[in-house]
């Protein structure tokens, strides 16, 4: 079964590879590295801002608009993924948790976990 999450956590590692986190006060191993991936967004809000087609040309209040620059543009951030496979301890079974990195300002959230 897959759970979101938006869970800050402490990610510990070796280069740029996370080898441990702490979530919920428990300390998991990264037994292994499943995937590396980067994401941006929100280009689907700078779409419906530009009327493209499916978009149809809707603005959004201010609370829920993203980012813009001071030429109207979209501020697209970025996020670093690791997908794991970790367990709190040698004789729990693993699981496979999404670790999010936001490079700007330095915090990991555990978005996704699956058993």
């Amino acid at each position: 079964m897959t759970r979101r999450h938006a869970d800050p956590v402490e990610v510990r590692g070796t280069g740029d590879r996370p080898t441990h986190f702490l979530w919920r006060d428990r300390i998991y191993a990264v037994r292994e590295v499943l995937g590396h991936w980067k994401e941006s967004g929100p280009w689907w809000e700078e779409a419906r801002r530009a009327g493209a087609p499916g978009g149809a040309g809707r603005s959004l209040p201010v609370a829920e608009a993203p980012p813009m620059t001071a030429l109207g543009r979209c501020i697209r951030t970025e996020r670093e993924v690791w997908r794991v496979e970790a367990s709190p301890g040698r004789t729990f079974a693993a699981g496979v948790y999404d670790l999010s990195l936001d490079p700007e300002a330095g915090r990991w959230t555990l978005t996704r976990t699956a058993d």
